[in-house]
């Protein structure tokens, strides 16, 4: 029920966001009707998990948001001195890492972490191993270190 409650919640704030209709009462009539049939749908398909709604992430994810948006203004910068640089700076490089996360949502959020900073691709992801493509050095390092694998453990739930 908690699932269901917060996915109403959050839609509810997207429709009024999107709509801009505060006062008018038959639109907002329409859009509790919208918000409640999504949501009687999603309960019953049976879609309200924790991967389909990871409520139970929220609260470490105010955590790691932060931090992921440090690392893309940072692999920013260094893929923009790599360019500037010279052609040399750039190395492009395919390389396998290991994801330590224990279920399938954070393997998936791993892969799209890597993804969404700039100079890497996560290209495949089977089981536990991530096929990377790497811009730079730099890129590469970073992956490599572990230190977004380890975040996103934690984000996970583990330690």
């Amino acid at each position: 029920m908690l699932r269901a409650g917060s996915l109403a919640v959050f839609l509810s704030l997207l429709w009024l966001l999107l709509s801009g209709y505060f006062t008018e009462p038959l639109l907002l009539g329409l859009g509790v009707a919208s918000v409640l049939s999504v949501v009687f749908i999603a309960y019953r398909k049976e879609v309200l998990d924790s991967e389909g709604h990871p409520v139970h992430l929220i609260p470490r994810a105010l955590v790691y948001w932060p931090w992921l948006l440090k690392e893309i203004v940072m692999a920013n910068i260094d893929v923009a001195k790599a360019i500037l640089r010279s052609p040399m700076a750039i190395s492009p490089t395919v390389f396998t890492v290991r994801g330590s996360q224990h279920s399938e949502l954070g393997r998936v959020i791993y892969a799209n972490s890597i993804t969404l900073t700039p100079g890497t691709v996560t290209i495949a992801l089977e089981g536990e191993e991530l096929t990377v493509h790497a811009l730079t050095p730099a890129g590469l390092e970073g992956v490599e270190s572990g230190e977004m694998d380890r975040r996103v453990a934690w984000l996970e739930g583990g330690s």
